[in-house]
């Protein structure tokens, strides 16, 4: 992203920009790195993800002596980069990590892109080579700029140790303001090593950079006129609205309007999941109620959302009855895949507040909605079409069952953090989100072996509460390593691994889509040395790995003993937990629209079409 873009997101406690007031205390002669790790401390960065190397190397000898910044030494970059979003997404702060040049930077690739697409603030620090050096092909060299300049809100080069406070200052302020997102800081070996002055707070220099947060007077009146004249609204709430920390303003306009709510997959938590307005997740993989209101809505509402494609599914055939009100903090996806009606630019917090006084005044004039025929239909879509599973008919563990339990059986407030693909679906349905910040995920990027690192920095971040990573066997297998990392920083985190023995999500397309032809997707052997078919991934053994890597491991594979190793596992506190649920290898996400076709065509289960028998155009 330019650093012009404003775009949806929470306001943090930011670091003061010096506009002339009064003079810092003191100014302290120092290194560059000195002046880094001082200027971590004053922007309040507690934690710090990372790996050192030989670019960074100076910058980790005075974190040593740091009383107020922790660092926790992760074994590979990219889960550094993870820990720091998880850390982010559970906190409201900003996420830091901070590697070395080159490979150690590069490795930040796709943490740094799924942290954009997600809109998390976090602010990656990495080593460069000297600035003499720089594009000579030095040793472990990379233009870690050019490259994440796509998938960056803004990134800096710092050749000089004086530059080093108020980049960091600028880097945490463009984070976390606006639209939240990604900032790297790359700063030459020679930067830290040389010496300068230090004096907080720094002077921040971001022109063009104002993120617009207070919505348009004129652009809200309008929308509360659509919803009080609407017959059948919807709210559709995105991950903006939890950004924004706006979940206590939605539940007060979702209950003044008594329109429906559908909270995606980055905005579980934002609106209760038992909340009797709250009709469930929309999307690929969403509720049928939820797919269904939004094709046949004449208002769609739409609160820190980005009408993105596992939403619209076909976006031609997408809600062909409904005006759009959009709401967003980034007018670049304002109108970006469906042009909005009422466009309205602003900080979801402040949009919905003004939007709850809007409808009230239109309520005083006796403006209100009426919306008791489409509160029939979309109940009785919610009864006939729930969103539920089948039990396996050979007596083995359901992955449904499992993550279901896991939730039912979990301390309140547990913060969940999943990988991608099938058990990242299920653990989006059967578990119940009531608070906001206790459901973290790779949406936009759906980046395997998030769950680990991710649960990681959010039980770092939040160690008071408890955290499952509800994991895949394939995904398992991509950054299970963190789990040394939690062993030995005291960081016990429950790792939940739903074991179908196969990339389950991409099987599932193959047996819908390619004539069950499962090429490569299998991750197990076929069968054991007596020749009996194998149930789940075997090798490598999780038990034995999680053990090796300090943990307490459980194997569970009779449905029997479900909730007692659940209860097991949470009952133990002193160290990581991973639980291997060996689960029915053909359990399948259901409801599902299938990819490039329309929500009109969502299929309720294999083989089942729901039947709504009604008039679209009412």
């Amino acid at each position: 992203m330019p650093m012009t873009e404003q775009a949806t997101g929470a306001q943090h406690p930011q670091p003061r920009a010096r506009t002339g007031g009064p003079s810092p205390a003191s100014v302290d002669h120092v290194t560059g790195a000195q002046s880094l790790i001082r200027s971590l401390e004053e922007v309040g960065a507690d934690t710090v993800f990372g790996l050192p190397g030989g670019c960074i190397l100076p910058a980790y000898d005075p974190l040593m002596d740091s009383t107020r910044v922790r660092h926790i030494l992760v074994r590979h970059e990219q889960g550094a980069g993870h820990a720091a979003t998880g850390y982010a997404q559970a906190t409201g702060k900003v996420g830091v990590c901070m590697v070395t040049s080159g490979p150690g930077a590069t490795n930040l690739v796709t943490p740094i892109a799924d942290a954009a697409m997600d809109s998390v603030p976090m602010v990656a620090i990495t080593g460069q080579v000297a600035s003499k050096a720089i594009g000579t092909d030095a040793f472990q060299e990379a233009d870690i700029c050019g490259i994440t300049m796509p998938i960056t809100k803004h990134n800096f080069l710092v050749t000089r140790a004086e530059d080093i406070a108020h980049t960091i200052a600028e880097a945490f302020h463009i984070a976390s303001t606006g639209r939240p997102g990604p900032v790297l800081v790359d700063i030459a070996k020679d930067a830290l090593e040389s010496r300068t002055t230090f004096s907080w707070p720094p002077t921040m220099d971001l022109p063009g950079y104002r993120p617009v947060t207070k919505p348009h007077a004129k652009q809200i009146r309008e929308a509360a006129k659509l919803i009080t004249q609407a017959k059948r609204p919807v709210l559709y709430v995105g991950g903006g609205v939890m950004k924004a920390g706006a979940t206590a303003e939605l539940k007060v306009l979702a209950e003044l309007t008594g329109a429906p709510v559908t909270t995606t997959l980055m905005a579980l938590g934002s609106f209760p999941d038992s909340h009797p307005l709250h009709v469930g997740m929309p999307g690929m993989h969403g509720s049928v109620t939820a797919v269904t209101a939004l094709q046949k809505a004449d208002l769609i509402v739409a609160l820190g959302a980005r009408f993105d494609d596992r939403v619209t599914g076909k976006l031609s055939s997408f809600a062909p009855y409904a005006k759009i009100v959009h709401a967003d903090i980034d007018p670049a996806e304002i109108g970006k895949n469906r042009a909005a009606d009422v466009p309205i630019v602003g900080d979801a917090r402040e949009v919905i507040a003004d939007l709850v006084q809007a409808v009230q005044s239109e309520h005083t004039e006796g403006n209100t909605g009426d919306y008791a025929a489409w509160w029939k239909d979309l109940n009785r879509w919610r009864e006939t079409y729930p969103v539920g599973y089948d039990l396996p008919e050979d007596g083995s563990l359901s992955p449904q069952q499992v993550i279901q339990r896991i939730g039912e059986l979990a301390p309140e407030g547990t913060v969940f953090a999943a990988g991608v693909g099938q058990h990242q679906m299920w653990a989006s349905h059967f578990i119940q989100y009531e608070q906001p910040s206790t459901w973290l995920n790779s949406g936009g990027a759906g980046t395997m072996g998030y769950a680990v690192p991710a649960a990681m920095g959010a039980k770092a971040g939040m160690p008071e509460r408890a955290v499952w990573a509800i994991d895949g066997d394939g995904c398992f297998q991509m950054t299970n390593q963190e789990l040394t990392t939690c062993a030995l920083n005291n960081i016990p985190i429950k790792v939940a691994i739903i074991n179908n023995g196969a990339l389950g999500m991409v099987r599932q397309w193959q047996t819908l889509f390619y004539n069950q032809r499962y090429s490569n997707t299998v991750l197990h052997s076929g069968a054991d040395s007596d020749g009996v078919p194998a149930k789940g991934t075997r090798v490598p053994d999780f038990v034995k790995l999680s053990e090796a890597m300090g943990c307490y491991a459980i194997r569970c594979e009779d449905p029997a003993d479900l909730d007692k190793v659940i209860a097991e596992a949470n009952a133990i506190n002193d160290r990581p937990v991973v639980v291997d649920f060996i689960v029915h290898e053909d359990a399948m996400v259901w409801p599902m629209v299938a990819a490039g076709t329309s929500n009109d065509e969502v299929m309720a289960a294999r083989g089942v079409r729901p039947d709504f028998g009604d008039n679209e155009d009412d």
